[in-house]
This record gives C-alpha cells, sequence and structure tokens, in this order.
C-alpha cells in the first residue's frame, strides 16, 4: 500500500476508535449518576447533569485520543508511512 492508502485508512480507523471510546465513556458516566443517586434527586438533578457529563466525554475521549496519539507518533515514523494531510505554507 501506498502512503495515501495509509494515511486514509489511519484516519478511518481513528475516527472510528474515537467514536468508540466517546460511546464507551458516555455510558460510563451516564450510569454513574443513577447509582449514586436515587429517586427523588436523580430525577430533578439529571437534567443540568447530562450535558456536564457529555461534554466531560467529549473533553475525556480528546485527552486520551492525545496520549495515544503522542505513544504512537513516538513509536512509528510517521512521515514514512503517512502522506502529509496538510501542507506547510512557503
Amino acid at each position: 500500500m501506498n502512503k495515501k492508502a495509509n494515511t486514509f485508512l489511519f484516519i478511518i480507523i481513528a475516527t472510528l476508535f474515537n467514536i468508540f471510546v466517546m460511546l464507551v465513556l458516555m455510558v460510563v458516566f451516564f450510569t454513574i449518576p443513577p447509582i449514586l443517586l436515587r429517586g427523588q434527586a436523580y430525577t430533578k438533578v439529571m437534567p443540568y447533569l447530562m450535558p456536564i457529563l457529555f461534554l466531560a466525554a467529549i473533553v475525556s475521549t480528546f485527552f486520551i485520543y492525545n496520549l495515544i496519539m503522542k505513544y504512537v507518533s513516538k513509536k512509528i515514523d510517521m512521515e514514512k508511512y503517512f502522506h502529509p494531510i496538510f501542507k506547510r505554507r512557503k
């Protein structure tokens, strides 16, 4: 495979992985409040807590993805296997 095909596959796989991690974190974050809060407190707090938990899942996914990408870029020479997505300005 050439560099462009490698880049395309890498972007597709990384995007799917990112979505998967975000979904897993959302499921985890949305299952914690019903365990901690019971009854009336849960129904009062959850509408305010849902956007916060959703944003927490997105931010956590960003940090996890960044850590993984830093690790991968240290282990693999990206320029050797992948085509540059953005060209440098002259």
